[in-house]
Formats: structure tokens, sequence, C-alpha cells
């Protein structure tokens, strides 16, 4: 992705040295598939526009997907010790450093999507995707449900909404951001329907690898099963949630169809992110 890692481990050059920027980028930093980045690079280079358009959006949603994992990892959330194949932020320094380090890498992404030089139009645009993605109706909410829903049988609908929520508005705010800047708004709800699928797909395959794998492959913690959270395995059965997964890949492929896009760049991620084992 034209030197993203590089790009990435420059992104807070800016901020004085701290014990929290070294938290942040311990975090930010870590060997990751950084999936979202790729989906925004991939749809503006399915619009045939230029990758590097891309760049300041695509470094605030691994800030924000960083951030995430920094605060799901917390004590008083899953209380994890491992991510990325790393020690979690918080193991590594301390809570309140890592509570820090999460709020940091929020901040300093919505200052990156600010100063962003693309029309004004469309930089407000952005603005308002980043909030409706993240803020209290969007990935927000669904970490409260999904906290509400340990030690509670759940059913399949809030299972949904959960990973609607926590992994699918992320996945179309990427996919959302590349047609703004390509500017074909027109097809704006096609990518973000294709985000929310793609969201649930992926935490549908987190359910299955959680049985068939193991924390040293996936390099996080397997903590569903301590946590006592219903998923689609628990609920489906292993072979009928795998199946569901799959069928998802499928409308997506379809739902690539209603774009007027070289669909090849897309595609071969979407394939990558069905067939991946980790």
């Amino acid at each position: 992705m034209h030197d993203f890692e590089n790009k990435l481990a420059h992104s807070l050059d800016h901020l004085e040295d701290s014990k929290v920027k070294q938290a942040m980028l311990y975090s930010l930093c870590a060997p990751a598939k950084r999936l979202r980045p790729q989906l925004l690079y991939g749809v503006l280079k399915a619009y045939g526009a230029n990758e590097s358009q891309g760049d300041r959006c695509a470094i605030a949603i691994e800030m924000i997907h960083t951030y995430s994992l920094i605060h799901d990892d917390l004590p008083c959330m899953d209380n994890d010790d491992l991510r990325r194949g790393q020690k979690t932020c918080h193991k590594q320094f301390d809570e309140a450093t890592a509570l820090l380090a999460g709020d940091a890498l929020l901040s300093e992404a919505f200052g990156y999507v600010a100063s962003a030089t693309y029309q004004n139009s469309i930089n407000n645009d952005l603005a308002s995707e980043f909030v409706k993605a993240i803020g209290a109706n969007g990935m927000i909410l669904g970490q409260m449900i999904d906290l509400l829903s340990e030690n509670v049988k759940t059913d399949l609908d809030t299972i949904s909404k959960i990973d609607l929520l926590k992994t699918g508005c992320l996945f179309s705010l990427a996919l959302v951001c590349g047609c703004l800047i390509a500017n074909k708004k027109g097809d704006i709800e096609v990518w973000r329907n294709i985000g929310y699928k793609a969201g649930l797909a992926f935490q549908i395959q987190d359910d299955c690898l959680d049985v068939i794998s193991s924390e040293e492959k996936l390099g996080k913690s397997i903590s569903d099963e301590k946590n006592q959270k219903s998923t689609f395995v628990s609920e489906l059965g292993f072979e009928k949630a795998q199946k569901l997964y799959l069928q998802y890949f499928d409308e997506i492929e379809n739902d690539l169809k209603k774009c007027n896009i070289h669909s090849e760049p897309i595609l071969k991620i979407f394939q990558m992110i069905k067939n991946r084992d980790h």
C-alpha cells in the first residue's frame, strides 16, 4: 500500500516525546493486516483515483481502530493480555497510560481528517461519517451492548447488532471514505451496506477461528468463552456459521456490480479476507 507502514510510523512525529506517545506507537505500529486502510485504498483504485489521496483518512481510520483495540483490552472491558501477537498496551505499560494512549489516538485521528486537503464539502462529509461510525450510535454503542451481553444468553439479532456496530461501522467508514474522496457520492449507500456485510462476515469468521485456531496463531486472546459471550458459533453451530459468512461474501460480490468500477482491486481484498486463517 505505497509505503503505508512507514507513513503510519511517522504519523506521530509532531508529538512531544512522552510515555503516552510510546504507548501510542507501540500499539499503532504492531504487526497487523491493515484491512481497513486496504479497503479504502481498494475503493480508490477501483475508481481509478490516486491512492495517495486517501493517506490521511487511512491513517486516521487505523488510529481509531487501534484506539478501540487498546480500550477493548482494558481490565474494565475484555481484560485481555495479548493483541496483534504482543502484550496488550496496558500490560506493556499500565492501565492509565493505555487509557490515555487510546484517547490520544482518537483525538489525533480527527486532526488528520480535519487537515486533509480535500474540497470543503468532502472534508465536512468525511467528518460526519467518522462521527456516525465511531460515536454513541456506532462503534461505542456496539461496545456497550457487548459488555451488557456478558454472562447473559443473547439472541442472534443482538449478536448481529453488536458485530455490525463494533466492526461493520468501521469497515463501512473505510469504504465510504474512499467513495467520497473519489467524488462518487452517489455510490455511498452501496459501499456502506457492503461494509456492514463485510463486518458481519468478518466477525462470524472470528467466531469460527476461535474454535479451530489458537491464541498463538490469531495473535490475540480468545476471550469470548472466558467472558461467557454468545457468538454465531454458539448459537448456530460451526457449520451453519461458516455457511453464513460465505453467503455474506457472495452478496458482497453481487453488490459490487452495482457500482461502475474496475472491481478487481477491491475483490482481491475481499477474497483475502474471506480466505484468512487468523
